[in-house]
């Protein structure tokens, strides 16, 4: 705790707010039609930061700033991902399978928030907390309250997720290798992974060729799962 109100008095502020992300995601998700499976993530993700931005105003994180870094910071590979889309560019690899199915009719809901749920956690979150450190001056051993937080918000959201985006039982019945697909997905994983990774790309900060090199298998590797996750079922 020491160490976080050290580097909070350091911190400065981020080139966004937690309500500005808010604003933003739902400014994107007025925007597409809500069958557009980027649409359904965004307003999964929409879910989840309004969660945690509650949580943080009410007290939940142990210092408020580093927290909200974090989540702005996460939030901003994923609309910079939006952006790269959206301007003919290509996005990093781990989003790739959302955006490339994103209209596909064989693809069903729950396939497409979990593509982006696995992109943003398995790559993205990682990339933040590094992100983060630089920006508070501080190592990721110090934003590990914060980040079990946050991925605590996210599992306790998903099993909404799926009962709200799972075909109904009858669908269920026709659709069981679709189910075994996305059962073999776990958050909780994807969540021990990104930490892991986190802690390796800062250990390699001094390497940037090495660091580089990680990260592009890393993001290689994530989309590589999310194209799994987006088998058509139909």
């Amino acid at each position: 705790m020491a160490q976080m109100e050290q580097f909070a008095v350091r911190s400065r502020p981020g080139h966004t707010s937690v309500d500005a992300v808010v604003a933003r995601l739902r400014a994107l998700g007025s925007g597409w039609p809500p069958s557009d499976g980027v649409a359904v993530f965004n307003r999964v993700y929409l879910a989840v930061t309004e969660e945690i931005g509650r949580r943080i105003d009410l007290g939940a994180f142990p210092v408020r700033r580093s927290a909200a870094t974090l989540d702005v910071r996460f939030a901003e590979r994923y609309l910079s991902a939006v952006d790269a889309v959206a301007a003919g560019r290509r996005p990093p690899a781990c989003w790739q399978p959302l955006f490339q199915y994103r209209r596909h009719p064989g693809v069903r809901p729950l396939q497409y928030a979990l593509a982006g749920i696995n992109a943003h956690i398995g790559h993205d979150l990682a990339l933040a907390v590094v992100d983060t450190c630089h920006v508070l001056g501080c190592e990721p051993a110090a934003l590990e309250g914060d980040f079990d937080l946050v991925g605590d918000t996210l599992t306790a959201l998903e099993e909404r997720i799926r009962e709200d985006l799972m075909p109904g039982p009858d669908l269920l019945e026709i659709a069981d290798p679709l189910t075994h697909l996305l059962g073999a997905w776990s958050l909780e994983k994807a969540r021990d992974a990104a930490w892991s990774a986190a802690r390796v790309l800062w250990g390699l900060r001094g390497l940037p060729e090495l660091a580089g090199e990680f990260r592009e298998r890393l993001d290689a590797g994530v989309g590589l799962v999310g194209r799994c996750l987006l088998t058509p079922a139909r």
